[in-house]
């Protein structure tokens, strides 16, 4: 993160955050690095589902740029790229998991709701 970047974060914690990983394709990014480690830029694509090329690319430098994930070229033919969260987004893994917990909680309220008027 460059020195310009730290003078432009937000006062609030939680916009910071945001700002970092705010749209859903970060979040979806973040959540399949969290549960399968590194992976492979098309790997990575299959897992999320409709995620353009263009998008992903742009959300994955977006990412590293914020040092949230770590991007590794090998030098093989063809070239090979790997995408792991760094140790500094691995600690967001909380935050997913607070993500996950409130959304089923969510889901299992309206499933309830749901069956309740029938």
């Amino acid at each position: 993160m460059t020195a310009r970047m730290i003078d432009e974060l937000p006062a609030c914690p939680v916009e910071t955050t945001l700002l970092l990983i705010g749209n859903k394709w970060q979040v979806l990014i973040l959540r399949d690095l969290v549960l399968n480690g590194t992976m492979r830029f098309k790997e990575l694509q299959r897992s999320i589902g409709s995620i353009s090329q263009k998008v992903l690319t742009s959300n994955l430098r977006a990412m590293e740029e914020s040092g949230i994930v770590h991007r590794e070229v090998f030098a093989e033919v063809p070239p090979r790229v790997e995408y792991s969260l760094t140790e500094l987004g691995l600690t967001l893994k909380s935050v997913l998991d607070a993500l996950w917990d409130w959304g089923l909680s969510y889901q299992e309220r309206v499933k309830r709701s749901h069956s309740e008027r029938r």
